[in-house]
């Protein structure tokens, strides 16, 4: 944590606990020790509660919706962009939002499940307000509404009302029931322009009631036009006076004249299936008649379908169009595809409507005049996944020191598409094209008017590439933004390449860098990272049978697709054209070679000779029995790895194909994954008897088995360094071990089963995929910035902890996490600490443990001290009011005698102590150099040396004087010369002798450079520390070349 200088004058090697911390007993449970939550992406309106929206001005809109436990506001004007996510998040659910003035009121919390209930209001994301609810309310409140003085809040069956000036609760209103259960209020609550303090509630029996808020009485009750209408769904007041909408569970819709009690239209909106629960009217005068000059234009939607129903109500009421799969309707195959429509919305005065549905999105649309059309087009849209995510990639990086590799994080999921999420900034985030769905759905009829047949189950979803469950990428040939200029065909499934392919263009500007595996189909498919879109190829399996698995070489030229059949093929991704099979077809001549050594092998003596050669394959042998369930490729594009559902791991000859090595497993266990760590060359394997297996490439030994999981691997990742092995298994626990020793040093829990992790190359973030939702969780390294013991952790140490929010409440970012102080290991936990030596052996050249960031800093001070430079001079203060007169007339040394600070301090009017802290640092660094020269032991200066922060290094750096005359006693720029020499001499502190002395000569050049005993001074300093330099580089030769003898194969 920082501290003052004034407290604290030497800078402390550890930060001191300020708080008391109540001590854990041995063995408690606690939370993950390395990673910290941050927050939860790829949510926009994941729930059923409407958005609420309000005007700003005659500019532009906000729209809020609700995401769990909190709401994101979107800012129209700015294309959607995401303006406020509220704070703190609601103990519960929320069920029900409303937007008023400057404030969103939102209703959380379902007490029939046991949760707590409340009513809060939030202004420009903070809570600001929060609402008393009668004791007695034991139902979750579904619908707020709020216009002149009154707040009203619809339950189940009962409606709260408050007071908006006080927030005060002013009385409950209860329908009566003829009969059980048809007094629940299915249809909400609204009121109308003009019926002062009345609100119109519609009914289970289909009843709507008229009661006054303000005297607490039911005024009058409005009939279904049949008994056979069913309950009440929806309530809307239109723009004409005392016309109200009413939509039926049956089917119906009536527009009903409240005044004289007489439906004024009957529409048939809706059917029993999917009734009409989302009403909106158009309020700009414009859209409806032949030419769309003309008033009265309603929409219709119901939450089990995806389309938009325009209206014309002049004449009777007829349909314009139907905007087909505005959002995706709900998936036959079951419920984890989510789909219909939450609410629509005309804005006020705009052309303009707004939807949300269940499949997280929210879009807008607008109906263009000059070409009239009856059906608007998309204008913004903001969305994520409509069903869980089944896989996670970060997108490596394309070149060294690129922001790509921390930025962007690749998701497929089960809706079918492919996400490239930004963690920097969220408007940046967008699903890969996969062409124009809408045009080819027209080609077909699924959008055209005779197309209203179909009914809620049309979906363009049926256009798109199936569920994707794997994603390979690599960045090198990645042409960005201008790959592959002009119009080309999305995945081209024919079998004929002969065709040759511009390779002049697409040489000069890149390829497609993505390749994806999809469920139940035999081809796998390319993308275009850079063009956001669907790539030119589709690869199918050598043996037809549907991809398992695909990856792509380090290089990002070659494709490689495995198989549920157990084939492995190999695609050039500049041409699209077939380029080995794994293993290879032999030739009619290869083929006669294999049965003469088939023959020689039946003899004895050639037996004899096999068994004592080593072993070797044949070409055209080795294919995998059952599925390929991993492949990898190594950094040389020399060998390719493949692993099965047979418990064999197979090496294989990059070019030629033929089979090198193989380890077998079978039938001990099964392969179900594998991840390969191209720095250490180490290939990881999860096993289907709940363990992680370690192999080296080189040696192809097994070197570490790692187990402690409860339950199946559902996915598993390295550290960016290689250190660690991350995995999420089906008993919600992700474990993290440490290859080095093999232990388990840090787990938690999670309240869903985690089905897929990803590590980003830096080794900031952790991303993981949750069963059953659709977001994106976010962890923090808390390593990078601060020590974690790693030590091993029993299964009685793992806590369960909650998820990342979307709010980010209650996460950490990486400085947060950092500094947490929950966090910070106390010395009698169990923790075994290292003892403190200063040098294990006087050979030994050791490093400090100065932090690396203070030394880098202290290098470069000079650049960051421009780049803080304040772009304008600092103004004058505002002039004090005339009463107060000015002290010292504006003289800066107007407290101090004339005399001067001496005089002062004869007289007493100046502290000393005032004096000595003035000149206390200069005095420290000095008289500890000094005192050293003296003693020839500079260890306390150092020391001192250490402590200062990097712009009090640079200032006493500055400070060095030359003394007087040829004394060397006082000559201060020798004394720091020789100091840094012991330390050389001591093989201590390498790194900061280096930084100390790169400084000292860029500030001090000139003046060495004149003087005979500094330079003398220097030249010993450059002795040694060639000396040192030599010695180190023969050490680390030495020891790579151990290393490299030891992990020979030949050895």
């Amino acid at each position: 944590m920082p501290h003052s200088d004034q407290d604290h004058p030497r800078a402390l090697a550890k930060r001191q606990k300020r708080d008391v911390v109540v001590k854990s007993a041995p063995g408690a449970k606690k939370g993950s020790a390395i990673f910290a939550p941050f927050r939860t992406i790829g949510l926009v309106s994941p729930t059923n509660v409407p958005f609420a929206s309000i005007p700003l001005g005659k500019t532009t809109f906000q729209i809020t919706t609700s995401v769990g436990r909190s709401l994101q506001t979107y800012d129209l004007k700015r294309g959607l962009n995401l303006v406020f996510v509220t704070r703190p998040q609601t103990p519960a659910d929320i069920t029900a939002t409303y937007a008023w003035k400057e404030k969103v009121f939102a209703a959380w919390g379902e007490p029939r499940n046991g949760e707590p209930q409340g009513l809060w209001a939030f202004q420009r994301g903070k809570k600001a307000a929060e609402l008393q609810l009668p004791v007695d309310l034991d139902q979750p409140i579904r619908q707020i509404l709020i216009f002149g003085s009154w707040i009203v809040a619809c339950a189940l069956t009962r409606v709260e009302v408050f007071k908006s000036a006080t927030l005060e609760h002013y009385t409950t209103i209860f329908p009566v029931a003829a009969k059980k259960g048809d007094n629940k209020l299915t249809g909400g609550v609204c009121n109308m322009p003009t019926y002062l303090n009345k609100i119109f509630v519609g009914r289970k029996d289909g009843w709507v009631e008229i009661w006054n808020v303000s005297t607490g009485k039911l005024i009058y009750t409005i009939l279904p036009p049949s008994p056979s209408c069913g309950a009440v769904t929806c309530l809307q007041p239109t723009p004409a006076l005392s016309l109200l909408a009413v939509a039926y569970s049956e089917g119906p819709l009536v527009i009903h004249n409240v005044l004289t009690d007489k439906p004024a239209l009957l529409l048939h909106a809706g059917t029993a299936d999917a009734p009409v629960t989302s009403i909106s009217f158009r309020t700009d005068g414009q859209g409806a008649g032949q030419d769309g000059r003309k008033d009265g234009v309603m929409a219709t939607a119901t939450s089990v379908g995806g389309d938009v129903t325009f209206w014309d109500l002049n004449r009777g009421g007829r349909i314009m169009g139907v905007l087909r799969s505005a959002h995706n309707p709900p998936s036959n195959t079951g419920s984890a595809v989510r789909g219909g429509i939450s609410k629509i919305e005309f804005l006020p005065g705009q052309p303009v409507i707004m939807t949300s549905g269940l499949d997280n999105s929210l879009k807008s649309w607008i109906f263009d005049e000059s070409l009239f059309s009856p059906v608007p087009r998309i204008l913004h849209m903001r969305s994520g996944h409509a069903a869980p995510v089944n896989c996670l990639q970060f997108l490596p990086t394309d070149f060294d020191g690129a922001e790509a590799g921390n930025k962007w994080l690749l998701s497929g999921g089960q809706d079918r598409s492919l996400w490239g999420w930004s963690l920097r900034r969220d408007g940046q985030s967008s699903e890969l094209s996969q062409g124009n769905i809408r045009k080819k759905a027209k080609k077909i009829g699924i959008l055209a008017s005779t197309a209203l047949g179909h009914g809620p189950t049309t979906t363009l979803d049926d256009l798109k590439a199936p569920e994707i469950t794997c994603i390979a990428s690599s960045l090198n040939r990645d042409g960005g933004m201008g790959a592959i200029p002009g119009k080309q065909p999305i995945w081209d499934k024919g079998n004929d390449k002969s065709k040759p392919s511009n390779a002049q263009i697409s040489g000069m500007t890149g390829w497609e860098s993505v390749v994806t595996a999809h469920k139940n189909d035999p081809w796998a498919r390319t993308w275009f990272w850079g063009r956001k879109r669907a790539g030119r190829w589709a690869f199918k399996t050598g043996d037809g049978s549907d991809v398992s698995t695909v990856a792509i070489s380090p290089c990002g030229t070659f494709a490689l697709v495995g198989s549920v059949g157990g084939s492995l093929d190999m695609f050039n991704l500049q041409s699209g054209r077939h380029r080995q099979r794994f293993p290879s077809r032999l030739t009619p001549a290869q083929l006669r070679q294999v049965k003469l050594s088939q023959l020689k092998s039946m003899d004895k003596v050639g037996q004899l000779q096999t068994r004592s050669s080593k072993t070797s394959f044949t070409p055209g042998t080795g294919k995998h029995t059952r599925a390929v369930t991993g492949i990898v490729v190594d950094s040389l594009n020399k060998t390719v790895i493949s692993c099965s559902l047979d418990g064999t791991i197979k090496f294989w000859d990059f070019v030629t194909g033929n089979l090198v090595d193989v380890i077998d497993w079978a039938p001990m266990t099964g392969i179900v994954g594998c991840r390969y760590h191209p720095g250490n060359d180490l290939i990881a394997f999860a096993c289907d008897d709940h363990s992680i297996r370690v192999v080296d490439v080189e040696t192809k030994r097994t070197i570490r088995e790692l187990w402690g999981s409860g339950d199946t691997i559902n996915d598993f990742c390295f550290s960016d360094d290689g250190r660690w092995i991350v995995a999420a298994s089906q008993d919600s626990v992700v474990r993290v071990w440490d290859l080095s020793t093999s232990h388990l040093i840090d787990a938690f829990r999670l309240e869903k089963p985690c089905t897929a992790l990803a590590f980003s190359s830096t080794g900031e973030y952790l991303a993981g995929a949750t069963q059953g939702e659709l977001g994106v969780h976010i962890w923090t390294n808390r390593t990078l910035f601060k020590h974690v013991p790693t030590r091993q952790i029993s299964e009685k140490e793992i806590a369960q902890i909650s998820a990342p929010t979307s709010s980010g409440e209650g996460g950490q970012g990486l400085l947060e996490a950092a500094f947490d102080k929950e966090s910070v290991p106390d010395d009698d936990d169990g923790v075994v600490s290292a003892p403190v030596l200063d040098q294990l052996n006087a050979d030994m050249m050791t490093l400090s443990l100065v932090p690396k960031s203070r030394w880098q800093t202290l290098l470069h001070i000079d650049l960051i001290k421009q780049r803080n430079k304040p772009k304008e001079p600092p103004k004058a203060p505002e002039k004090a009011p005339f009463f107060l007169p000015s002290v010292g007339g504006g003289r800066p040394d107007a407290l101090v005698p004339i005399g001067g600070a001496e005089a002062a301090a004869a007289d007493g009017t100046v502290s000393r102590l005032t004096q000595l802290d003035q000149t206390r640092p200069q005095q420290a660094f000095t008289a500890k150099l000094l005192a050293g020269a003296e003693s020839g032991d500079y260890n306390e200066f150092i020391e001192h040396m250490k402590g200062l922060p990097p712009s009090a290094a640079d200032l006493e750096l500055r400070s060095l004087s030359m003394g007087e005359g040829d004394d060397e006693s006082s000559n201060e720029l020798l004394h720091f010369i020789r100091a840094l020499t012991s330390r050389l001499v001591a093989r201590r502190d390498y790194e900061l002798t280096q930084a100390w002395m790169t400084v000292f000569l860029r500030l001090h050049f000139d003046l060495v450079m004149e003087n005979e005993s500094l330079l003398k001074a220097l030249a010993v300093w450059k002795e040694h520390q060639e000396k040192e330099r030599d010695r180190l580089d023969d050490l680390v030769g030495y020891c790579g070349g151990v290393v490299s003898f030891f992990r020979s194969p030949r050895t």
